[in-house]
């Protein structure tokens, strides 16, 4: 039987030459299945690690919780009180080391503080160095001659008593001193008028009791213009300006006002001077502190008929012309009658102090001071508890002993509290007053030896 074929495919040089094509084509087809077989499997295990890991990280967090859940069963306290227990022992441990470091530093400071201090102050009052100038009550004027004594005294003393009494003064004659007259009045503005208008009388040649009061008269009005000058004077010194002229007039009687001896023109301007200076050293305002030296005695010389300290007048005058309130601050503190308010008031009551409690500062009369010191120990001897006390350098110190049966150690601080308030209340001692007591116990015995 014979078969037919179909049709002879003729294979060309071209269909001969794309067989290679193909072939390529389909390994690399295969070998990238089988890459990305291998990229499948990689990432199967990937994904098998991680999970194997997010379990272990869980087992952990849960051995983690076990473990802290234990421990504060078996200590009983929760983490907050774990942790408040661990600062507690560790601030307990730092603070001896704490105390220590706090102790070295606060005695750095005290030191370097002292001695600070001690410089500021040393400067300032350098800056405030003035002559001393001493109080008396009492002014000299010397006559022509016997003649003119007459002349003074007058008809039946018509001529002194009517000066007397014109000037509010006391002429005194001295027969040991006959060409001399002594105008004794505490007042020094009184004891200046009267002096200068005698002075004048004599001038004149007419001395009549009508003539008198027309000098006095002349003489008053003159010593006034003095004062305000002298006022402008104190304030242009103290580089103070701008105040008002009644205050300024009443300034100017600082020039015949003495306190314990001291001018107080001198005395203010010394103040200004050194509270200043200190003002400048610690960053106060200086301004507030010039004012306040300046003005912090004007009581002294205002209301004389008034009662009242010295301060309660300040203020009460300076209150009356528009003066600033820390100013007057400064004059309502100055002896600590009210609390301090600022650093200023503290400087001008330190700046008082030191004034009046330099070396040759203060002058007083003899029979005031042997008072002062008698009455100072007789305060202290007055309790039961003290046996003898000795008030020494310028009644500034007292030293007390006491009878040891009678109270002891730890009932001395009261004792000299006492005394202290006592001596406060009922004697004016210029500066600080310091109180030392003394309690000592001594036993004796009296034997004879064997043999005697």
């Amino acid at each position: 039987m014979k078969k037919t074929f179909g049709p002879v495919q003729n294979f060309n040089q071209d269909n001969y030459s794309s067989a290679p094509s193909n072939s390529n084509l389909i390994q690399k087809e295969t070998e990238l299945a089988k890459r990305e077989g291998i990229l499948e499997e990689r990432e199967r295990q990937i994904e098998q690690k991680s999970k194997i890991i997010d379990q272990r990280l869980e087992n952990i967090e849960k051995m983690r919780k076990d473990l802290i859940e234990k421990l504060e069963k078996s200590a009983k306290m929760s983490t907050d009180e774990a942790q408040k227990i661990l600062l507690e022992q560790v601030e307990k441990d730092l603070s001896a080391e704490i105390s220590k470091r706090v102790r070295e530093a606060e005695d750095e400071v005290k030191f370097k503080s002292n001695e600070k201090s001690r410089e500021i102050l040393a400067e300032a009052m350098y800056h405030g160095v003035n002559d001393v100038i001493s109080e008396f009550t009492t002014s000299r004027v010397t006559l022509e001659d016997e003649e003119m004594k007459g002349r003074i005294i007058g008809k039946e003393g018509r001529n002194i008593k009517a000066f007397e009494q014109a000037t509010g003064v006391d002429l005194l004659m001295d027969d040991d001193a006959p060409n001399t007259l002594t105008v004794s009045s505490f007042d020094p503005i009184r004891r200046e008028i009267a002096k200068t208008s005698l002075e004048r009388l004599m001038a004149d040649g007419r001395i009549q009791p009508q003539r008198i009061e027309e000098i006095v008269e002349a003489t008053k009005k003159d010593v006034e213009k003095i004062m305000f000058q002298s006022g402008e004077k104190l304030c242009q010194d103290a580089g103070i300006f701008n105040l008002p002229a009644e205050v300024v007039a009443t300034l100017g009687k600082f020039k015949y006002r003495y306190s314990f001896g001291q001018n107080l023109i001198q005395h203010s301007l010394e103040l200004v001077k050194v509270g200043a200076e200190i003002a400048r050293q610690l960053g106060a305002d200086v301004n507030i502190v010039k004012m306040g030296c300046l003005l912090h005695d004007i009581g002294k010389v205002v209301y004389e008929g008034d009662e009242g300290t010295h301060v309660e007048k300040g203020v009460a005058f300076l209150k009356q012309y528009g003066i600033p309130q820390p100013v007057i601050d400064c004059v309502a503190q100055h002896h600590e009658d009210e609390p301090f308010s600022s650093v200023e008031s503290i400087i001008v009551a330190t700046s008082d102090a030191i004034s009046g409690g330099r070396p040759g500062a203060r002058h007083e009369n003899v029979q005031d001071y042997f008072k002062r010191l008698e009455d100072i120990e007789r305060i202290a001897t007055s309790f039961d508890e003290v046996d003898k006390a000795f008030a020494v350098q310028a009644g500034r110190e007292v030293r007390i002993i006491v009878v040891p049966d009678k109270i002891s150690d730890e009932e001395l601080p009261k004792l000299v509290h006492d005394i202290g308030n006592q001596i406060q209340k009922e004697v004016m001692v210029p500066g600080a007053v310091k109180i030392t007591a003394v309690r000592e116990v001594r036993a004796t015995e009296s034997f004879l030896t064997s043999g005697f």
